[in-house]
Formats: C-alpha cells, structure tokens, sequence
C-alpha cells in the first residue's frame, strides 16, 4: 500500500488538514441492557430508520420495544463481546488505524465516528474542525446506498454542521457498491477463506434487509445488493447455480424484501445444497448481525434443516485487502483537493 504523496502546493509547514472520516452504524457501549436500550432509543427513534408517524411509533418505541427488546439484545451481544469492546467497534477501529497509517503524510486526518453511540459525528467533527481540518471526506461504511443508513449519516452532519460558522469543503461517498477495489478485496477475501478452511458449492451471499415499502419509494438499496453479488460472482467465477442472494436481519410485520435469509437456509437442504457458505457483502465490519444471527441463529436453522456443512465467512475487517480496497476509494476522491 503506496502512502498518498502530499500534493506540491500543500508542501509547507502551516498547511490545512484534509479530514477522513469513517462512519459506522454504532453500537452499545456495553452488553447490558441498560446500555442497549439507550442505543436502540437513538437508533430506532431516526425518521430514517423507522418511517412511521412520529406518535404512534414514540407508543409503539416506548410501550413495548424498548421494554422487551434490550433484554434480548443484550443476552445477544454477550455472546460476542471481545476483550475490547464490540466487535464492529474494534474492527472498524482497527480499520481505520490502518488507513491512517497507509496515509502517512501530515496534511491527512483519518478519523472514526458512529452514527448512534460513541463517538459520536457530533464529537469527531469538532475534534477535527479544532484541529484543523479544512477539507472533509465523509465515507460512511455502506457499501450499498439506503435511505435508512447512507442518507441518515448525511442528515446528521448537516444537522451538526448548520450552525457552524465556517464550513469544511465536503464530499461525501453515497456508496461505493459496484466499485472495482472493493470486488476485488472481497473476491481476494473469499479465495484467501476457501484455500485455508476449504469451498462448499453452494455460496449465499445474506444481506441487510430493508421494507418492502422503502424499495417502492426509490430506494435504490435491493439493486444495488443484486448489482454487487453479480460482479462478485463474475470476479469468483461463479455460475448462477453455485450462488444466492438474501436479506436477513427482518424487524416488526411488515413485508421485507425477499427472500429471506432464514427462509433461504431452511429450504437449501431440500434442493439438495446441504454444504454452504455464508458471506454479508453489506457489512465491512463483523458485528451483532454477522456473528450472532448468521454465524450461531442462521447455521442452527440450516443444520436443523438438514443441513451438514456451514461455513460463516468473516468480513473483511481490517484486512490488508480491505485496507487497500477503502485507500484506493479515498485517493480517487481526494485527488481533486491536490
């Protein structure tokens, strides 16, 4: 990994920093419940996240998902708990810590904030306003656009940004879902996982499920995922037999966009595709979905199916792959401040 050369006209000494900033979606700061039912509080009380009127949903919120739902969550992230912290906090930590790294030139600022939870956006951006930072480049980790993730990331910087007396230059990554880089190191991610821990025939790419409701709005989130899993298949080699796509991660009663990863994993064993691999192209960073509800929920289905063979594909994390992938993203945007 090649560290980004600082362009000549930015080679003095009081130079103007140009800021990074990585945006996860969050987590709590601890696996108990108190912890958990202030993070699903913020998070599931974002317009964005949860598109229904504001007083029926603050009755529906307050009257039972945040007296029933932290318990279980919190039981959930137990289970996952590194020595560290969160998992997707750590990884996406470690992620950064490398890009910053591979940045080795002073005018850059590489820096982490979560959507809801800590850090916050609202904490980073003052940190990085304070210590200089004129030029921002604002890439949230979705590699697929969504109304819900992408867009409530912008509306929160403007929010925090409206009352700024002097504003950065922006530029803020939508998404990057079909980006050459990013194929690549999940193709390179995958062949590394099946030369060390061996191939099933089957791969089911499992992603983060959105309403029904939101895909006939114009959010552009399901081709994007079906757009991503056709160049990975193609980067793999795959033919359309030996893989699938799905959503996972359904909440409340409403229809979601299909087909369901559960669904998907109960019915494989009946077509005969007893051995399968699971990897979540949406996700960047291991977290609760990853590595609770596809790796131990999603596998007992598929055992309990009939199923003889699952392997769980990590995400990319910090990989070096990954690393390169996000670094190549950044030098194409930034190029333009040189």
């Amino acid at each position: 990994m090649n560290p980004i050369q600082a362009p000549p006209d930015f080679q003095h000494e009081r130079i103007s920093k140009t800021g990074i900033l990585l945006i996860n979606l969050g987590t709590p700061d601890a696996p108990t419940t108190s912890a958990t039912r202030r993070y699903l509080k913020e998070f599931l009380w974002d317009p964005r996240v949860v598109e229904i009127p504001r007083l029926v949903w603050w009755l529906i919120l307050n009257g039972i998902v945040l007296i029933t739902r932290p318990k279980k969550s919190a039981r959930a992230y137990q289970s996952v708990w590194m020595e560290k912290g969160s998992p997707l906090l750590v990884h996406s930590q470690a992620l950064t810590n490398k890009l910053r790294q591979s940045l080795q030139a002073e005018q850059y600022q590489v820096e982490l904030a979560m959507r809801y939870g800590k850090p916050s956006i609202g904490t980073v951006l003052e940190k990085m306003s304070t210590e200089g930072v004129k030029r921002l480049l604002v890439l949230p980790l979705y590699p697929q656009y969504s109304s819900t993730t992408t867009a409530s990331t912008f509306d929160a910087i403007a929010e925090i940004m409206k009352n700024w007396r002097e504003l950065p230059g922006l530029q803020f990554i939508s998404d990057y879902h079909d980006d050459s880089a990013y194929i690549e190191a999940m193709a390179s991610h995958l062949n590394s996982y099946w030369q060390h821990n061996g191939r099933s025939p089957y791969l089911l790419l499992s992603y983060h499920g959105l309403p029904e409701r939101n895909i006939r709005l114009g959010d552009p989130y399901q081709e994007q995922c079906q757009r991503t899993s056709e160049l990975l298949a193609e980067k793999l080699g795959l033919s359309n037999e030996e893989w699938g796509i799905s959503f996972q991660s359904r909440f409340g009663r409403a229809e979601w966009i299909k087909p369901y990863t559960e669904a998907t994993l109960k019915s494989l064993p009946e077509e005969g595709k007893k051995k399968v691999d699971v990897f979540c192209p949406g996700f960047p960073a291991d977290c609760l979905e990853t590595l609770e509800e596809i790796a131990v929920e999603n596998r007992d289905y598929f055992l309990q199916a009939g199923g003889e063979v699952f392997q769980y594909i990590p995400a990319l994390n910090s990989e070096d792959v990954h690393v390169t992938a996000l670094l190549e993203l950044v030098k194409r945007h930034v190029c333009i401040w040189a």
